[in-house]
């Protein structure tokens, strides 16, 4: 069974949302009134089978009964992060051709660039700082619920990239025709065989649910009978704190977040309890075989590492045993074939290193640029994410970087991430980005942004063993040119680092000395 309204009449008073911070929850029965409350109400408002709504709100429980309300109607709906500007909520809203909008009082002031003719509704009552939003539980308390649902195809999320290489892009899948509306998808079965989701679930959501991952996730744990945890916002004591209370079976994270609890003292871990966790999934970025190793240490083999995208074309996993054996291995394909492709178009033999493309996965489209869609695939109907790596002869994947992130040195293509697994090793290396600068001679120069661990001393000397690091380990063509330290590097909160900031902030000091910098608070 993988319908949470299925399993709200199985199992009603079954606590099945949890808000970590003010420990409000909601069982099956009052989840699902809530979503089929919201599902008719967006129908009293005209909204058509496949029309798009915006919802610019937090971390809290009502967000998952608007998903679930907007699947039952049919809409697309499309959570927007919380950090942005007022500009880039407004370029997304009509981007996604939102018919309404929902706030909280927090996010209200993000719609002040929305047009003035747009529906916005406050999920707070009224506000008084914001007259112009209509109250929505009051509007709520009045939809008849006894009504029946017409024949509608199963909405789905439109999410939006997340913009590090410019303006993002929504991904548009197609809707669930409604006779189809109960059969298991190909990616919710391959996250149910791979990870043991079902009805005794509990999943611990640490992550912005305007993320993909963290979104689908808690959608899909509740569609298989679990319980999700929500976490406000990411804080490594409390995560710990909330596994022993809740006993926690699952949980996702990504790398900095491992990163966070494992820099608390030791004595400040071994308080928590967490022999109830089965599974720890992780992914979005990049994991330093030395700090997954350092979790595996602490938790046991029980993470699980998949390589994926919002696009949905593919997938491989990778479990901790299969990790041990081939280390910096984002795994096999679960969902797809995967082909590793050449500058020529050829498909290339193992150990090659290539554009990774997946045939037999969902399809999509960007919303609005059939030129960026049509730039996903080949000529043989495979789509990409735009990365590149090579497989093994087992088929395992391994990938080296973005081609957009590519050094072209010399005519030299050089992979950011093999220099950046290279100075992750060192001891007192923290975090770490390369990044391709302008160079006289070479065109362009590997220059390597550090943040080091507490009492390690960012110095000239520092620097310098750094370098001396990354010359035992890599060919002198891959030798960065120069480091410099940040006090912390520019990521967002799926962990996922921004390569463009670096790159503009570098520009125009790429040969300059050895440089210290602290970043903006």
């Amino acid at each position: 069974m993988s319908d949470f309204h299925t399993w709200a009449q199985k199992q009603p008073e079954k606590a099945v949302l949890i808000q970590a911070e003010s420990g409000a929850s909601l069982t099956a029965r009052e989840l699902d009134a809530d979503a089929q409350r919201m599902a008719r109400w967006f129908l009293a408002k005209g909204l058509a089978d496949g029309a798009s709504v915006a919802l610019v709100v937090e971390n809290r429980n009502e967000l998952i009964a608007l998903a679930l309300g907007a699947e039952l109607a049919g809409l697309y709906f499309t959570p927007i992060s919380t950090h942005l500007t007022a500009a880039e909520v407004a370029y997304i809203v009509q981007d996604c051709s939102a018919q309404l909008v929902i706030a909280t009082a927090k996010t209200a002031p993000m719609l002040s660039e929305v047009p003035a003719g747009l529906p916005r509704y406050s999920l707070d009552g009224r506000l008084p700082d914001a007259p112009e939003l209509v109250d929505l539980p009051a509007e709520l308390a009045t939809v008849d619920v006894g009504t029946a649902l017409p024949p509608r195809s199963r909405g789905r999320d439109l999410l939006y990239s997340s913009g590090t290489t410019g303006r993002p892009k929504g991904v548009k899948r197609p809707l669930v025709p409604f006779e189809k509306k109960h059969e298991l998808e190909p990616a919710a079965l391959n996250a149910q065989q791979t990870y043991g989701l079902d009805e005794h679930t509990v999943y611990l959501s640490p992550a912005p649910l305007y993320h993909a991952a963290p979104l689908r996730f808690c959608l899909r744990v509740l569609g298989f009978g679990g319980t999700v945890v929500i976490m406000p916002r990411f804080d490594p004591e409390t995560a710990l704190a909330l596994i022993e209370r809740h006993r926690v079976t699952h949980s996702q994270w990504v790398p900095t977040m491992f990163t966070r609890m494992l820099a608390l003292p030791e004595a400040t871990r071994a308080r928590y309890r967490t022999d109830s966790l089965r599974v720890a999934i992780h992914a979005a970025a990049p994991c330093p075989v030395p700090l997954k190793q350092a979790m595996l240490a602490w938790w046991g083999d029980i993470l699980i590492e998949y390589y994926g995208g919002s696009e949905g074309v593919g997938i491989t996993t990778i479990t901790a045993p299969e990790w041990h054996e081939r280390p910096g291995s984002v795994g096999r394909a679960t969902l797809g074939v995967i082909h590793i492709v050449g500058d020529d178009g050829q498909e290339l033999p193992p150990g090659e290193i290539g554009r990774i493309y997946f045939s037999g996965g969902p399809t999509f489209s960007y919303l609005n640029d059939e030129a960026k869609t049509r730039e996903a695939y080949n000529d043989r109907g495979w789509a990409t994410y735009g990365d590149i790596g090579h497989v093994d002869e087992a088929g395992y994947l391994f990938l080296s970087d973005r081609r957009a992130d590519l050094i072209l040195a010399g005519g030299v293509n050089i992979y950011p991430q093999e220099i950046e697994n290279a100075l992750s090793t060192h001891p007192a290396v923290a975090d770490v980005a390369v990044v391709g600068v302008p160079d006289a001679d070479f065109g362009e120069v590997p220059l390597a942004i550090v943040t080091l661990r507490p009492g390690q001393a960012a110095d000239e000397a520092q620097a310098q063993a750094l370098l001396a690091h990354a010359a035992d380990k890599l060919a002198r063509l891959k030798w960065p040119h120069r480091v410099v330290f940040e006090t912390e590097l520019p990521r967002l909160e799926t962990g996922k680092l921004l390569r463009r900031v670096l790159k503009e902030r570098y520009r125009e000091q790429a040969n300059a000395g050895f440089l210290v910098r602290k970043s903006k608070a």
